[in-house]
């Protein structure tokens, strides 16, 4: 898909939105018996003496209680006021902030706005809004709850407000705008395969899916646009995962309020409702956790659901896969005759490669194993021994020409990351057979690569039937020859049996196969989790971020996901 992306400019991440406000009313109305900041400050700047400035000492240290709070409240009670040079003015951004705020008003069309603010949490001051929304004659309520964090300025230390967009409305994301007027898109209403509306009510993963949906078909569904209060999104909207041409960034506009209501069109997905019923059951309280279901002789997407509902992680991640990369790789490995199922193959505790030393989990070897027990055990080392007889693109061409991945053209019907697998070297060429490096995934991906496993040959997921809009699926340019796909699914098989898949694919009967992964990541405690399988004509993959072992956490979802296709 094409990407909007554009390099993210803010230095630290977005301030933590809290939800549930317990409001404290300032006396008077709302922040009266506060002094706005502004000029005041301006004359004492100026009265200063040059020495006198050069001598103060930069504040530096934790944040005092009452700086937190002033600086809260010399923002939030300027913006209340409509004095937007003094509310950016009290953050550490004045020029983007300025350019928010006076959008605020001139193009969300948001009057009357009142900020009460809550109980600060350290360094965080939540609030709530209420405020009206008007566009010609109509008029609706706004209500929702935000929150700002206080930091120290770099080079004085004065305290000021951290400026990210989210600060004015927690859907926002740095480069994004608010705006009020008739709708880009007039509303779809998206329907399962079944002809039964798809609603974020019923199933709340699919807000950002139906967001998609509506961006992508809302001029071609035959639907007349409302009047409306949007997140409209810019350049730098991405979450700053994945690559420029990955799509990974590209995110749809979304609807806050609705003013005056347009006339959906309707649109058929290839969503089952039950199984969508189970992914979203699976992820239900589990904020890093992301599943994906397809039928893999066609490449239709079944059900997809996120833990975390502000992002659409199964679709957009873009996340190293771990070792469930290891099929691809055990692919590549085969057709060169680098590997053979039952024949040896070595799994030593160690193997250094261009100037790493790579271990496996626990530091076990295997020896005098064969390539089945590297493979269903999951032995990095039998994997990485193999890189010096490689090339350096040898496994991103497998990954393109086989399995369709990292050619960033799929067209579902909603944006989506394709997957990453770049050209690499040393032992960076080597981490990527184990899926680190610069290996990204997401579970869409991995599902088709069971899907492409079980079924013989690469079909693209697709959520709209392609006949919809006459659009091209993605093809991959050759298969795998026979002897080599009866390889790979014997290993699959023998791993979901015997291997690190067993314990959760307990219970899941016929033609199966399965792939465990744990991803390192840098700052995390946990490694990812992974888990990607096939069942009949169902394959399906998911990821627990900071969940630890594949097989123990993400396995279990997808394996009863699995059952639940019957």
């Amino acid at each position: 898909m094409g990407s909007r992306r554009g390099a993210a400019e803010r230095r630290r991440t977005k301030p933590a939105v809290i939800g549930s406000v317990a409001a404290v009313v300032v006396a008077g109305a709302g922040f009266g018996a506060y002094a706005v900041y502004g000029g005041g400050a301006d004359g004492e700047d100026t009265a200063r003496t040059k020495s006198a400035a050069a001598a103060e000492k930069v504040k530096s240290g934790p944040l005092t209680a009452a700086e937190v709070t002033s600086t809260a409240q010399r923002f939030l009670t300027a913006w209340q006021q409509g004095d937007v040079a003094a509310a950016a003015a009290a953050t550490d951004d004045a020029e983007a902030a300025k350019a928010l705020l006076t959008g605020y008003a001139k193009d969300a069309r948001i009057k009357d706005a009142t900020f009460t603010p809550g109980a600060p949490a350290g360094e965080k001051v939540p609030f709530s809004v209420k405020a009206t929304v008007a566009y010609e004659k109509a008029t609706e309520p706004l209500a929702y709850d935000s929150a700002l964090t206080v930091v120290r300025r770099e080079g004085d230390g004065e305290p000021r407000v951290d400026w990210h967009a989210a600060v004015v409305h927690p859907e926002l994301r740095d480069g994004d705008k608010l705006v009020t007027g008739k709708a880009g898109d007039p509303p779809v209403k998206a329907l399962d395969r079944n002809g039964a509306e798809i609603t974020a009510a019923k199933y709340p993963s699919l807000g950002t899916v139906l967001d998609g949906l509506r961006d992508k078909y809302g001029k071609k569904s035959g639907g007349t646009p409302g009047v409306e209060l949007r997140v409209v999104r810019g350049e730098a909207a991405g979450d700053g995962k994945g690559s420029k041409e990955s799509g990974a960034d590209e995110v749809a506009d979304k609807t806050l309020l609705e003013l005056s209501k347009g006339t959906p069109g309707t649109l058929k997905t290839t969503l089952d409702p039950a199984l969508q019923a189970a992914a979203e059951k699976q992820v239900d309280g589990k904020k890093g956790a992301s599943v994906v279901m397809l039928r893999a002789s066609t490449g239709e997407v079944l059900a997809v659901a996120n833990g975390g509902h502000g992002f659409n992680t199964a679709f957009l991640g873009s996340l190293a896969p771990g070792s469930t990369m290891k099929v691809i790789t055990a692919s590549m490995l085969l057709e060169k005759d680098l590997a053979s199922v039952n024949e040896k193959h070595p799994c030593p505790k160690f193997f250094s490669y261009g100037g790493w030393k790579f271990q496996n989990d626990d530091k076990f070897e295997i020896k005098d194993g064969t390539f089945k027990a590297s493979f269903a055990r999951s032995c990095n080392t039998a994997f990485i021994s193999q890189a010096p007889e490689l090339k350096d693109d040898d496994l991103t061409r497998q990954a393109k020409e086989v399995f369709g991945l990292s050619m960033n053209n799929w067209s579902v019907g909603v944006s989506t990351f394709d997957g990453r697998v770049p050209v690499q070297s040393k032992a960076q060429m080597a981490a990527s057979l184990i899926g680190q490096g610069g290996v990204r995934m997401n579970p869409l991906n991995m599902a088709s690569v069971s899907a492409t496993v079980k079924s013989g040959s690469f079909h693209q997921p697709y959520l709209v039937a392609p006949s919809v809009d006459g659009r091209a699926l993605a093809t991959a340019s050759r298969t795998m020859s026979g002897e080599t796909l009866g390889a790979l699914r014997e290993l699959m098989s023998y791993t979901a049996a015997y291997g690190t898949a067993a314990e959760a694919m307990a219970g899941v009967s016929g033609d199966v196969g399965a792939k465990t992964g744990s991803a390192e990541v840098d700052g995390q405690e946990k490694p990812n989790g992974w888990f990607t399988a096939y069942r009949g004509d169902l394959a399906a993959a998911g990821v627990v971020q900071q969940g630890g072992h594949g097989g123990d956490t993400a396995g279990p979802m997808v394996a009863a996901l699995l059952k639940a296709g019957g």
